[in-house]
C-alpha cells in the first residue's frame, strides 16, 4: 500500500530523559540509544515504525538544537526541511504548534499523527492498524485524537484518560484528564476499568490543531501568526531563533487536550511502553534464570534477582545478596537504587546539579 501524500509523522526528540540518568545524558538523551542491542536506537526505530504509513519525505523531527548531529547522524535520510531545530525547551505544545505551521504551510490539507521518540512498539503490525484507523476518523472529523492503553497496573507514572460514549468501534468520547495520580487514585482508575493509560500519541488535521491552538492558547497561537508566510520559506529558522523562546512552557495535553471539547480517544493493545523509566526498560527485556536484565554487559551475580544492569564499558559487574535494584554505570556515575524507589532519579538528578553544576549531566 502507498502512503496516502496529506499524511504527516512529526516524532518530538527534544527531551533529556532525565529518568533514566545517567546512561541518558544531556549530550546523548535516550532517545539516541541503542538500548535493545539491535543497531536501531529508539529515535531510528520510531522513523522505521511509521514509514508504513506516512511517506519518507513526510516524516518531520523536531529537536533541540544541540541534537542536530545526532539526528543527522542516525537518520540520514531527513533533509533540512525534515528537521526543525528549537532554540530552546519549551515542552510539547509550542513544538506541536511549530510542526502543524510548518506542514500546513506545505500542505493546507494534511492530518499529522504525533509521536514520541522514546516509545517501544512491540506489535508493529497492530500499531499500523490503529494509526490508520486514527487517521481515518481525524480526516472525516473534527476531532483531536489520542491513542490509549489499557492499564495492566496502577502506574503513577502515566496520565489517564477517563472513557465516554463509544462513537465508533474502539473510538470514544473523553471525559477527563488526569496527569500522573497518586498510587491510590491509580488504583481507583485500573479496578473502574473507565480510564486508560495516555500514550502520548496524537493524531488531528493539522487545520484541526491550529483552531485549537487559537481558541484555547491563544497567547501561543500569536507567537506564531506572527510568522504567516514565513514557514516553509528560509526565513523559518530565524524566526523560530527569534519568537520561540517568547513561547510559554506547557505541554500540549495541559494547554490543549484537558480543554477541548472534541477530544477522543482510540482504545489500542499494540505492546506499548513510554521506556520512560528503568522498570520499564526491565519489564521489556529478556531476563536470565534469576530474573535479571543485563545491559549488554558482564555480570556475575551470587543469590540476586530481579535486578537490571547496564555498563557502558567492559568493567565486569559482580554483585551478592542483591534484590529489585537499578545498577547502571556511565563512566563518571554510578547510580544503584532500588526500583521500587525509582521514581526518586528525577529528584537525585537536580540534586546533583545543585552540587555540582552540570559536570554529571
Amino acid at each position: 500500500m502507498t502512503p496516502d501524500r496529506h499524511r504527516y509523522c512529526v516524532i518530538m526528540c527534544g527531551g533529556i530523559g532525565s529518568r533514566f540518568w545517567p546512561y541518558s545524558r544531556t549530550n546523548k538523551p535516550k532517545q539516541f540509544i541503542d538500548f535493545f542491542g539491535t543497531g536501531r536506537s529508539l529515535l531510528q526505530m520510531s522513523f522505521d515504525r511509521i514509514l508504513p504509513i506516512v511517506p519518507k519525505e513526510n516524516i518531520i523531527v523536531v529537536t533541540n538544537a544541540i541534537y542536530e548531529p545526532l539526528v543527522r547522524e542516525q537518520l540520514p535520510e531527513l533533509d533540512d526541511s525534515q528537521v526543525l531545530l528549537e532554540p530552546c525547551r519549551r515542552n510539547t505544545a509550542p513544538c506541536i504548534a511549530w510542526a502543524a505551521c510548518h506542514i500546513m504551510a506545505r500542505d493546507p490539507q494534511a492530518s499529522m499523527i504525533v509521536t514520541p521518540s522514546d516509545h517501544l512498539i512491540t506489535n508493529e503490525a497492530e500499531f499500523n492498524r490503529s494509526v490508520l484507523r486514527g487517521f481515518e476518523f481525524v480526516e472525516k472529523n473534527d476531532a483531536l485524537l489520542t491513542l490509549g492503553i489499557h492499564p495492566t497496573r496502577p502506574e503513577t507514572g502515566y496520565g489517564y484518560i477517563q472513557i465516554g460514549q463509544e462513537v465508533e468501534p474502539g473510538i470514544l468520547k473523553v471525559k477527563t484528564f488526569t496527569e500522573k495520580p497518586d498510587i491510590e487514585l491509580a488504583r481507583v482508575f485500573v479496578d473502574s476499568g473507565e480510564f486508560f493509560w495516555n500514550s502520548g500519541i496524537f493524531l488531528w488535521r493539522a487545520e484541526t490543531i491550529a483552531e485549537a491552538f487559537h481558541s484555547l492558547a491563544p497567547d501561543l497561537a500569536r507567537e506564531f501568526d506572527k510568522g504567516q508566510g514565513i514557514f516553509g520559506t528560509d526565513g523559518e529558522k530565524a524566526f523560530i531563533n527569534e519568537r520561540f523562546p517568547a513561547c510559554p512552557s506547557i505541554s500540549v495535553d495541559f494547554a490543549i487536550m484537558e480543554k477541548a471539547p472534541n477530544v477522543y480517544v482510540e482504545c489500542v493493545d499494540f505492546g506499548w511502553s513510554d521506556l520512560g523509566t528503568w522498570s520499564a526498560l526491565y519489564d521489556n527485556s529478556p531476563k536470565n534464570r534469576e530474573a535479571n536484565v543485563t545491559q549488554n554487559c558482564n555480570v556475575m551475580t551470587y543469590d540476586s534477582s530481579g535486578n537490571i544492569f547496564a555498563v557502558r564499558d567492559e568493567k565486569l559487574i559482580v554483585v551478592s545478596g542483591i534484590h529489585d535494584y537499578i545498577i547502571a554505570d556511565a563512566g563518571d556515575v554510578l547510580l544503584i537504587c532500588p526500583k521500587s524507589e525509582e521514581q526518586r532519579i528525577k529528584q537525585m538528578v537536580n540534586d546533583v546539579q545543585v552540587k555540582f553544576d552540570d559536570k554529571y549531566l
